[in-house]
């Protein structure tokens, strides 16, 4: 299936073109078209072995390109004047575990020609009263607080975000996306929780397959997705119904049976003199998870 949503012409900061990857015998990238536009949040979505990762890892300059071309700013990716100019939080780190988090940061900060002040880092990144830990004594979601300040070390142009809120809390996650909406940078954001891109991106590209399957707003990926979401808590179970007309998935989730349908009155009908006792009914519009459910399951 080919991209859906139609492109814009505003300035880009980091461009894939037509870029094929293999490792070995597997194809991980398949001629993928991919742009970073100034002044936006992407996010990047794929299921796994889609070629995200691969795609991301190829404009932080850390693999070769193969096949096709891979620019930041107008340059190579591992150019040092892009890396003075981007930052990365990853789910890999060479963090030492005996520095405390203060002196990791001061480190980091060595690097980069116009660094922010640590002082503003750890604010940012809510880490005042844990500035003098060894970074190896904190828990995990500490660490990525941590990951977050680093990768803002240089005050970057262009910011990767991978699965940055993983370990965190939920009053800590919400935090983080206050932090990263109030930033003036342009950010590629890469993750598994679909509630963050729907709550962070300003455009969205599914990859599927190593190609690009769709690219728009979170509001124009979604409606893509046919039908209504209804959901209830039921005995009904999701493998009784899948047959019925217009559904198109059903799972359940949590204690309820999620299912959408392209005829909603006609499932809810059904679902009722299926079982009297069903209960927390609603009928909404599908959201960005079940929109994605939805291309991925469509693209061959």
């Amino acid at each position: 299936m080919k991209n859906q949503f139609t492109q814009t012409n505003e300035s880009v900061l980091a461009r894939l073109s037509s870029v094929t990857h293999h490792y070995g015998s597997v194809l991980a990238l398949d001629g993928l078209d991919l742009e970073v536009r100034q002044g936006e949040v992407l996010g990047v979505l794929g299921p796994n072995g889609a070629g995200k990762t691969t795609a991301i890892n190829l404009l932080l300059g850390n693999l070769r390109v193969q096949q096709g071309s891979v620019s930041v700013f107008g340059q190579d990716p591992g150019a040092l004047q892009v890396r003075e100019r981007r930052g990365a939080m990853l789910q890999v780190s060479g963090i030492s575990g005996n520095l405390t988090v203060r002196e990791n940061i001061e480190l980091f900060t060595s690097y980069y020609p116009a660094p922010l002040a640590v002082a503003n880092l750890l604010s940012m990144a809510g880490l005042e009263d844990l500035s003098e830990r060894r970074f190896g004594k904190l828990s995990g979601g500490q660490k990525q607080r941590v990951m977050f300040a680093l990768a803002l070390a240089g005050d970057p142009e262009l910011l990767f975000l991978d699965e940055p809120t993983t370990g965190l809390d939920v009053d800590a996650r919400h935090r983080l996306w206050d932090e990263i909406r109030t930033l003036e940078v342009t950010a590629v954001l890469s993750t598994h929780n679909l509630a963050e891109v729907d709550a962070l991106a300003d455009r969205v590209i599914v990859i599927h397959h190593g190609q690009r399957i769709a690219d728009g707003t979170p509001a124009e990926i979604k409606s893509h997705a046919a039908g209504r979401l209804v959901r209830c808590v039921t005995s009904t179970l999701p493998n009784e119904i899948t047959q019925l007309p217009g559904v198109i998935q059903a799972k359940v989730r949590g204690r309820h049976l999620e299912v959408q349908t392209t005829l909603p009155e006609d499932l809810v009908r059904n679902l009722l003199a299926r079982d009297e006792e069903l209960v927390d009914l609603t009928v909404e519009a599908v959201d960005l998870e079940n929109a994605f459910l939805s291309l991925t399951k469509e693209s061959p």
